[in-house]
C-alpha cells in the first residue's frame, strides 16, 4: 500500500512559490482577497461575537488578530473565530465539494501573523492546503454529503494542518505526522446545515489545522499511515466504502488543481447549490419583467444530493433561508437579487416573499455532474397567472464559477460591499490591492494594516 500520509507530507514540507505555477498562484490570490473581504463582512453576525465570547482566548500568548477589529488572540483561537465569519454568510467560494477558502485563509492569516510569514509565504501555503484538500477528494468517489458528512469540516482539517505546517517549516516528517493529527480532529454534519453550527465546524477545521501542526512540532505522536490505512481517514470517511487506497503520490507528477479545479466564487451569500437556478430565474424575471404576483407557479429541476443540503422549504429566518430554494427563487422575483440586504430575517418574514415560497415546486435527479455532489445542469420555469410560461436555459455554470468568473471589477465590488463601513474609503482600496497582489507583501502584518 503506497504511503499516502508519508508522501503529502514530502509534498508539504518541499513546496515552495516558484514550484507552483503562475496560473494556480493567481487562482489562490482571487480566493485569499474573496474570503478576506468575506470575513469582514461575517464578523458582524451575532454567531461569530458568541464563539469568541465562549470560546476564544487572549492569554499572554495571543499572538494573532481577529479581522477586522484586530483584537487580539491565542492563534489557535483566531483561526478559530475568523473561520466562523468566513463561511458564517455562506459568501465563500466553492469547489473540490466544499469551501476551501473559509477554512485555509483564517489558518494561515493566524499562523503567519505569528511567525511573521510574508506574502509569499502565505500564497504557497495556501497552496498547500488547497492541493491535499484536492488529492483527498480525488480518493472518494462518492459525495461526502451522502453519508451526511460536511467535507469542508472533515478534509478541511487536514488541508488546514498541511497550510499551517508549510508555514511553521516543519520537516516531512513532522508534516505527515500534522496530517495524521488532523485527521483524528476531522468532522462536521450536513444535519447541521441551515443552523449557527454550520459555521462553527468550518471554524473548528482552521483550528484544528493550527492545532495539528503545533502539536506534530511539539513531539505528539500519530500512526504514519493514517490517511491511507483501512481503518484510517479516507475509509472511515468513505460513503461506500471505495476509497482509492491504492494510488501512489508523485508530486513530481502531479495535476495541479488549483489550475484546472479552481474556484467559483458566490455571487450570492446563500448555498452554492441554489446559485444556478437563481441565475436562471433572475434571467427571466428581468428579460420577461416579471412581478411577483404575476407569478402563479415556480418549477426548479435540481439534484437530488443538491435538496439534501436545501433542507428548509418554509424557511423563517435568514439562516434558515441560506438553505432553501423555494427562499432563493422567492427572492428573485421579489427583489430581483440574491444579496446581503436580502439575508435579513426582516426580508424572509416579508408577505410577499412569505407568499412566493408556496410556489415552487421542484423535480430532482439523481445524476451528478464529475467529481461534484450537483446536478449536471439546473433549470427554472414559472408559469404566470394568466398561464404563459417562460424557461430557462439548461444552466450549466453559475455566475462566479470558474467557467463563467467574475471580473476583476466584480470581484472588487463584491470585495467593497462586504467591507462596507468597516475601514475607511482608501483602507478598503489599499487592503484589496495588497492581496491581489500578496506575493510582494513583507509580512502577514502589512496586510492586517487595515487603517
Amino acid at each position: 500500500m503506497p504511503a499516502l500520509t508519508a508522501e503529502l507530507g514530502h509534498f508539504v514540507a518541499g513546496l515552495t512559490l516558484k514550484d507552483i505555477p503562475a496560473e494556480a498562484q493567481a487562482v489562490a490570490k482571487t480566493g485569499i482577497t474573496d474570503c478576506f473581504g468575506v470575513m469582514i463582512a461575517g464578523a458582524q453576525d451575532p454567531v461569530v461575537a458568541l464563539i469568541d465570547r465562549e470560546m476564544a482566548g487572549s492569554d499572554g500568548s495571543a499572538l494573532a488578530s481577529l479581522i477586522p477589529s484586530l483584537k487580539r488572540r491565542n492563534v489557535e483561537d483566531a483561526a478559530l473565530v475568523n473561520g466562523a465569519a468566513a463561511h458564517v454568510l455562506d459568501y465563500d467560494d466553492v469547489t473540490l465539494d466544499g469551501h476551501p477558502s473559509a477554512v485555509l485563509v483564517p489558518a494561515i492569516i493566524a499562523q503567519g501573523e505569528t511567525f511573521g510569514a510574508s506574502g509569499s509565504e502565505l500564497l504557497t501555503a495556501y497552496v498547500a492546503g488547497y492541493e491535499v484538500w484536492a488529492e483527498l477528494l480525488m480518493r472518494e468517489p462518492v459525495p461526502l454529503h451522502q453519508k451526511g458528512w460536511h467535507p469542508t469540516a472533515v478534509r478541511g482539517a487536514v488541508a488546514a494542518a498541511a497550510a499551517c505546517a508549510q508555514l511553521r517549516r516543519l520537516t516531512p516528517e513532522q508534516c505527515q505526522t500534522a496530517l495524521a493529527i488532523a485527521a483524528s480532529m476531522a468532522g462536521g454534519l450536513v444535519a447541521n446545515f441551515g443552523s449557527l453550527t454550520k459555521c462553527f465546524q468550518v471554524g473548528r477545521a482552521a483550528q484544528s489545522g493550527v492545532l495539528a501542526a503545533r502539536l506534530a512540532e511539539a513531539g505528539l505522536t500519530a500512526s504514519p499511515d493514517t490517511l491511507e490505512h483501512q481503518s484510517g481517514f479516507l475509509a472511515a470517511f468513505s460513503p461506500g466504502g471505495n476509497a482509492d487506497l491504492s494510488r501512489a503520490f508523485d508530486p513530481k507528477r502531479k495535476e495541479w488543481y488549483l489550475a484546472s479545479r479552481g474556484l467559483n466564487l458566490k455571487r450570492y451569500p446563500i448555498c452554492y447549490a441554489t446559485h444556478r437556478a437563481i441565475d436562471g430565474a433572475l434571467d427571466l424575471a428581468v428579460r420577461h419583467d416579471l412581478k411577483p404576483d404575476d407569478v402563479g407557479q415556480i418549477r426548479v429541476s435540481t439534484g437530488q444530493m443538491q435538496m439534501l443540503m436545501l433542507r428548509n422549504d418554509r424557511p423563517k429566518t435568514a439562516f434558515e433561508a441560506k438553505f432553501s430554494m423555494q427562499f432563493a427563487m422567492a427572492a428573485s422575483l421579489v427583489a430581483r437579487n440574491v444579496g446581503l440586504a436580502q439575508l435579513t430575517d426582516q426580508f424572509v418574514s416579508r408577505p410577499a416573499v412569505q407568499s412566493l415560497i408556496p410556489r415552487v415546486s421542484i423535480t430532482t435527479t439523481t445524476e451528478t455532474m464529475n467529481g461534484s455532489a450537483f446536478a449536471p445542469s439546473e433549470s427554472v420555469e414559472i408559469t404566470t397567472v394568466s398561464g404563459k410560461t417562460f424557461t430557462s436555459d439548461a444552466i450549466v455554470h453559475a455566475k462566479g464559477s470558474m467557467q463563467r468568473p467574475l471580473s476583476p471589477s466584480e470581484l472588487e465590488d463584491k470585495f467593497l460591499d462586504c467591507v462596507g463601513d468597516q475601514l475607511a474609503d482608501n483602507a478598503k482600496t489599499n487592503t484589496f490591492e495588497k492581496l491581489m497582489n500578496l506575493e510582494r507583501l513583507n509580512g502577514a502584518s502589512d496586510l492586517l494594516s487595515l487603517q
